[in-house]
């Protein structure tokens, strides 16, 4: 499972998160992106090999030039990478990160009320699947 590409894990069953994933797909012209859910055999190996817990999906993961980055900052970290008026978004890395992940985690504990969930994972169509691990 080797890539030299940036990885996002994603909570698989979040609407939310399954709709950045889709908004990364969109907007990543050069491809550069890697997805994995947490759930997956990929997302848990990921999450081992990194010392990430494996019990909790409440968090966005990029992991590049191996290293982890997690909540506002790989959401701040993905847009910056994606370029072009994305990018205008990480001037944002100077708020405190207490505030940054405060307003992240108050996200994060209500997505499932305010965006659902699915039964399961998403299944990436045939074209995309070579992205997701």
């Amino acid at each position: 499972m080797e890539t030299n590409n940036p990885i996002i894990l994603f909570d698989g069953v979040c609407n939310l998160c399954n709709g950045a994933v889709q908004f990364v797909i969109r907007y990543d012209k050069k491809k550069q992106f890697r997805f994995a859910a947490l759930q997956s055999e990929a997302g848990l190996e990921l999450s081992k090999k990194y010392n990430l817990p494996t019990d909790s999906m409440k968090t966005f993961i990029l992991i590049a030039n191996n290293k982890v980055y997690t909540r506002s900052t790989a959401a701040l970290r993905v847009g910056k990478m994606l370029g072009g008026v994305l990018a205008l978004g990480y001037v944002f890395i100077i708020v405190p990160l207490f505030i940054r992940d405060g307003v992240y985690n108050w996200i994060a504990k209500n997505r499932y009320r305010w965006f659902g969930e699915k039964e399961s994972c998403m299944i990436p169509t045939p074209d995309l699947r070579e992205r997701f691990l």
